[in-house]
Parts: C-alpha cells; structure tokens; sequence
C-alpha cells in the first residue's frame, strides 16, 4: 500500500476507535477558538471605533479673557511647541454665545435678556492622529492649564478614561483566552494523541520491529491532530459568524452597532486563526509522538 493512501486510512481508523474523545477534543478547540475569537473581534473593533472617534477628539481650553491677536500668535506657539496639532481655533464670547443660540435651536429664546459676558472665551486644540493614548491626552491637557490666563481644559476626560479602561481591561481577556487557546488545544490533541498510541501500543511495536520508519507510523497520528485543528478552528469560527450574524440582524438599525460599524474579521484573519489552530494541534500531536518514540 502506498504512503498517503495508507496514512488517511489509518487516520480514519483511529478516529473510529477512540471517536468519543476525538469529539470532545474537537468540541475543546472549537470552543477555544470561539472563546479567543471572540474577544479578538470585540478588541479590533472597538480599537477601530476608538480610532474613528480619536478623529473627533478636541481640547478645550477655557480663558480669564479675550486673547488679542498679538496673544494668539504666543499661545499657538506654545501649544506646538509641546505637540503638532491640525488646528487651533480662538473662540470669543461672542462667538460661543452665537453657538449656544444655534445649538438651542427653537428654545433661543431663553438667552433674548442674555449678554455674551457670562461665556468665557475659549481655545479648541483638534490634536494629530498620532495623539490617541490616554496617557499622552493627559500629558498634554496638563501643559495646556499652564498656558497663561487658562482655567480649565476639557477634552471628555471621563469617556477617554473609561474608554482607556475598557480598552486595557479588553487586552488582558485576549491575552488570558489566548493562553487559553493554547494551553487546552494542545493538551487536549496531546492527550488524544497519546489516547491513539495506547491503544495501538502493540501494532507499533511489531511495525518498528517489521522496519516500518517513523515517517510512517507517525503520519497517521500528526495527520489526526492537522484534522483535529483544522475542523476544530474551521467550527469556533463558523459558530463566531454565524453569532455575528445573528447579533447584527438582531440589532440591526440606528444603535450601538451602527454607531460603531462592528465588521467580521478580514479573510486573512480568519485564516491566519485557521492556521494557528492548526498549528497548535499539531503541536500536541508532535508532543505525544515524541514521547511515545523515546518509550
């Protein structure tokens, strides 16, 4: 009998034979996959959406006074000197007070016995894209409240944090369902594995005694945990689709989702996971090989 014809018969014997662990095995790395695929997803898209609303981002800084024109020249020269920024608006008194008009919108009317006296005056910073970590906002707003006549600067300091916060907290639950992923993917190919060689401890034996090389009694066993990585990466993805899928028609319309335009991971995503799952079942495969050839 050939090689490969032989290798993917007693592949599908061994399956037959220990099928009851072959399938909770394949359930483990299903469920690791989906566990870690999971979270990832959550983590890309919520760095996407992080980085669409960074665009928006803006400083503002509220002053004692109206800054003449020779003042603005100084002030925008000290805030560049700390960091390059798209822009920087002055906004008088009047200006603010105009804008409160228009966002009151019909309700205008409670300012008609109002001056502009009680608006201060105020600078917008519109920061560079390269200004997104919270630490670095921080960094900045404290230079800011240093520029002469400043009293407060406001940037959202609570939804940055909470969204820094959320943001770290979400790295961490990736990294422990990675370890996750690893550690049950391969223990579990590894304990199958070993499950396999058990069982036909004695039909090796007599094929290392017929001459049989280790290529050829290994085949089988490597070829099993390529299968067990491959159906059991290929059905946590499926399963993290088909929840994406149902969670984007159930929420589907103006909402949390469209706000932040969830999106599935790009082809090569899903098949750089696809090839890591892959490649830690066979990890425990060659573990188990390895061990039972030095017996």
């Amino acid at each position: 009998m050939s090689f490969f014809p032989y290798i993917l018969k007693q592949t599908g014997r061994n399956l037959r034979k220990t099928w009851a662990t072959q399938v909770m095995t394949l359930l483990t790395v299903s469920l690791s996959v989906l566990i870690f695929s999971f979270f990832y997803l959550i983590h890309t898209n919520i760095l996407k959406a992080g980085a669409r609303l960074g665009d928006e981002l803006r400083l503002i800084v509220y002053l004692d006074d109206e800054v003449v024109p020779a003042m603005q020249e100084q002030l925008k020269k000290r805030i560049t000197d700390f960091t390059e920024v798209e822009n920087i608006v002055f906004i008088s008194r009047q200006e603010a007070f105009t804008r409160l008009g228009d966002e009151l919108g019909n309700d205008q009317d409670v300012l008609q016995d109002m001056t502009p006296a009680f608006l201060p005056p105020s600078i917008e910073i519109y920061p560079k894209k390269n200004l997104k970590t919270l630490t670095t906002i921080k960094r900045f707003s404290d230079y800011l409240i240093t520029l002469p006549g400043a009293q407060k600067v406001q940037y959202g300091q609570e939804w940055v944090e909470r969204f820094g916060y959320f943001n770290s907290l979400l790295r961490i639950v990736v990294l422990l369902s990675a370890g996750l992923l690893v550690i049950s993917t391969v223990f579990m190919v590894s304990y199958t594995i070993r499950l396999t060689l058990f069982t036909r401890h004695e039909e090796l034996e007599l094929l290392r005694l017929l001459g049989a090389t280790n290529t050829y009694i290994q085949g089988p066993l490597l070829m099993e945990g390529l299968l067990q990585g491959f159906m059991g990466s290929g059905l946590g993805l499926l399963f993290l689709f088909l929840l994406f899928s149902w969670i984007q028609l159930r929420f589907s319309g103006p909402g949390f989702l469209k706000l932040f335009d969830f999106t599935f991971f790009p082809p090569v995503v899903t098949c750089t996971i696809l090839m890591v799952g892959v490649l830690l079942c066979s990890l425990g495969s060659i573990v188990s090989i390895r061990k039972f050839l030095r017996v």
